[in-house]
């Protein structure tokens, strides 16, 4: 199950989302065309947020580099879908300078819980993920009945469901909490507290702007809906064909 859009329009043109897009782009291009695995170890040791050396009281300025460095194409490709899923919307709802400052705080808090989580660990952490998971925090605290269109896959099936954001989020939330009580605090691989710890702060941070939107009253008076009428989209179905039996 994948995310691929929601039907939530924006009416402004979204420069930060758009933005900070772009400086992922770049700064990926930037420094992974053209090095082998060696350099490229050695740039994220650099570069990337490493706990302990965090602890030691040095490299600071990992804490805003690492949000802006990603492992691979495809991990660049999923945390820019994301972000401009969602980013839109928050950033309409923000305005453009707020908006910049809620997704490096959600990125902050991010990294210092993946950070917590093991304070002697050394291996760099990477990605715009944490940042992004504060954007879906206050998405879903925004917009919790929006509608999300899911590519679903299963071998050569596929099709496209819409679901709400609530259980979108919430089942993308429950995973980061439970991958990361399963998963050893010193193991590699995908940064599941930076996850949990960006979509709780997301959250916490929207929270005054929900306040001055009327609170519970804000749920009522949209019912967890978009403030305007949603994008329809068709739902796509499986493009393979069904080929009959012949009968001998």
């Amino acid at each position: 199950m994948f995310p691929i859009r929601d039907h939530n329009p924006s009416g402004k043109t979204p420069y930060v989302t758009i933005a900070l897009i772009a400086i992922n782009i770049l700064v990926f291009l930037g420094y992974f065309v053209g090095k082998n695995d060696f350099q490229l170890q050695f740039f994220f040791l650099e570069w990337g947020l490493v706990p302990a050396r965090i602890m030691a009281g040095e490299g600071y300025e990992t804490i805003v580099t690492s949000m802006f460095l990603h492992g691979g194409w495809m991990h660049l490709a999923g945390n820019m879908l994301f972000l401009w899923i969602y980013g839109d919307n928050l950033e309409e709802e923000m305005g453009h300078l707020p908006f910049l400052f809620f997704y490096l705080a959600a990125g902050v808090a991010a990294a210092g819980l993946q950070a917590f989580a093991d304070l002697r660990s050394v291996i760099p952490m990477v990605g715009a993920s944490g940042a992004i998971a504060g954007v879906m925090g206050g998405y879903l605290l925004l917009f919790p009945r929006a509608k999300v269109d899911v590519l679903f896959i299963f071998v050569i099936f596929f099709r496209i469901f819409a679901i709400p954001a609530w259980i979108v989020l919430g089942l993308w939330f429950g995973i980061q909490i439970f991958a990361g009580l399963s998963t050893p605090s010193d193991a590699g691989g995908v940064a599941y507290w930076a996850h949990a710890g960006g979509f709780i702060a997301g959250m916490v941070l929207t929270v005054p702007l929900w306040l001055r939107r009327g609170a519970e009253g804000y749920w009522k008076a949209t019912q967890g809906h978009p403030p305007h009428p949603e994008t329809q989209f068709e739902a796509a179905r499986s493009s393979v064909p069904i080929i009959p039996r012949r009968r001998n």
